[in-house]
């Protein structure tokens, strides 16, 4: 096991991503191993990134200490132990305490006690001896997934739906949630396609769900995020000495999910040299580790999603074509948030829930401009840009920066062309033909529609506060915007 850094040594960027990450969220672990210097090891390591830690001995002992009222974000459990082992202590944590978040810690590495732990509900693995970046990474996933069960709870508590059930709310989301109902009991792969910040996982997601495979493991693999050679580790695992660092068997993703669902984010992205190795597993259910030879059988679903036109890619020869064939059994088109509007209010109300809760801030309420802005805006970013928009509100308590950009994107989305844009159309094309007089007049007009449109929109169309900020008269502002012909959405 690797060991932790020494006196004045530096820290390396994922631990120290780490440590702060912790000191900002808290966290408390429960090491749970029948050897007394691993237990000391991982105690010390995790104490000085700021973790409270626990420690037991063996499973009955970390029972009695959750029966007593110990809550634990995350609990270490060594798999290979006397009398009642890591798998069975699993077991029985399940039963008993079932929003505990488990990793598993074994030494042997063997496949089916991996997949056995997984499907028993562990969220995650690591072999000994392992990194400490590994355990970096391990442990605050596992705080993330704290958070977000506890801020469904919350939402669920508060708004009546999480980000989970809002994303079902318009026709289009309905009729494909009927799809993943259809499917439910085949083992058919999924292929989801649709722009960046959809919400493709959570679709995915719903197809495990929904399946006869919802007992057993979901396992995420984004193929965007690794170079070729560690992307293939992680989805086929490794064999002792297949490369430096290499010092025992690795199971891989594809393993750990034997008997569930794995999901290949952005497949897309993935090399033509793994391409040909996930037809495999596909078209036979086995494959290779890699630096081995022997056969690995799994029975795994696959579900994979991507932003990319996958069919220009197999026209181009970056993607293969019959691979493309083998994903594209079920394909969904997830639409983009413009064309599923119903949602917008539901998913407001949920980021504002979520992050008012997060930065403790009081929920703003949204002005009637805003809420008119969303209903017009395009959302390029789909339900990701809306909720860093939102929590843009919330953090700065004003909407207004927010508000700028809106009515910005809508000019640049050309939802409404402006008189003086359709007046330099006019002149393009009757090369000049209108009186100088009349091009002044007119752009004049346009200008001055704009900067009263604008100043009534920050004043909510409070007509005497927007001719005080004019400098012009009550009056004036009147006839002005009845010859502007502006009026209130």
């Amino acid at each position: 096991m690797a060991r932790s850094h020494p006196p004045g040594s530096q820290e390396g960027p994922v631990q120290r991503a780490a440590s702060r990450l912790l000191r900002e969220r808290g966290g408390r672990v429960l090491v749970v191993d029948d050897a007394e210097g691993i237990r000391t090891y991982l105690a010390n390591v995790l104490e000085l990134r700021g973790y409270h830690v626990d420690t037991a001995e063996d499973g009955r002992r970390a029972l009695a200490l959750l029966d007593a009222g110990a809550a634990p974000d995350v609990i270490l459990l060594d798999v290979m132990m006397p009398g009642l082992d890591g798998l069975e202590t699993l077991r029985r944590i399940r039963e008993a305490h079932p929003t505990v978040n488990v990793v598993m810690l074994s030494v042997v590495g063997r496949a089916q006690t991996i997949v056995e732990a997984m499907q028993l509900g562990a969220i995650d693995y690591l072999n000994k001896p392992f990194e400490e970046e590994e355990l970096d990474i391990v442990l605050r996933n596992a705080l993330e997934k704290r958070d977000l069960e506890r801020e469904r709870e919350r939402l669920l508590d508060e708004v009546g739906y999480d980000l989970d059930s809002a994303v079902w709310l318009s026709p289009q989301m309905h009729r494909i949630r009927q799809v993943l109902e259809q499917i439910s009991d085949t083992d058919v792969t999924v292929l989801i396609q649709g722009e960046s910040g959809v919400g493709k996982e959570i679709v995915t997601r719903a197809v495990h769900q929904l399946s006869t495979r919802r007992g057993g493991a979901f396992v995420k693999v984004n193929c965007a995020a690794l170079p070729t050679d560690l992307l293939e580790s992680e989805l086929f695992g490794y064999e002792k000495g297949a490369f430096t660092g290499a010092g025992s068997r690795k199971p891989g993703k594809f393993e750990a999910a034997d008997g569930g669902t794995i999901f290949l984010d952005e497949i897309g992205e993935m090399s033509t040299t793994l391409q040909a190795k996930l037809l495999q597993v596909l078209q036979d259910g086995q494959f290779t580790r890699l630096g081995g030879n022997e056969d690995v059988h799994v029975d795994v679903r696959v579900v994979c999603a991507t932003n990319r036109d996958l069919e220009g890619m197999v026209r181009g020869g970056a993607f293969r074509e019959d691979l493309f064939f083998r994903l594209n059994v079920v394909s969904l088109r997830i639409p983009p948030l413009r064309e599923r509007r119903d949602e917008i209010p539901a998913l407001v109300s949920t980021f504002l829930a979520r992050y008012s809760a997060r930065y403790g801030k009081q929920r703003p309420r949204l002005s009637q401009r805003l809420q008119r802005s969303f209903e017009r805006y395009a959302f390029p970013g789909n339900v990701r840009e809306l909720e860093n928009m939102i929590k843009r509100i919330v953090v700065l308590e004003s909407e207004s920066s927010v508000l700028q950009d809106l009515l910005g994107g809508e000019r640049r989305q050309g939802l409404k062309p402006s008189t003086l844009e359709t007046l330099l159309i006019e002149l393009e094309q009757t090369a000049g033909d209108l009186p100088l007089r009349e091009v002044g007049a007119r752009a004049a007009l346009e200008v001055e529609r704009q900067a009263i449109e604008s100043v009534l929109y920050q004043t909510n169309w409070n007509r005497r506060q927007a001719a005080r900020i004019l400098s012009v008269s009550y009056k004036t502002l009147l006839q002005k915007i009845r010859v502007c012909g502006l009026q209130p959405d």
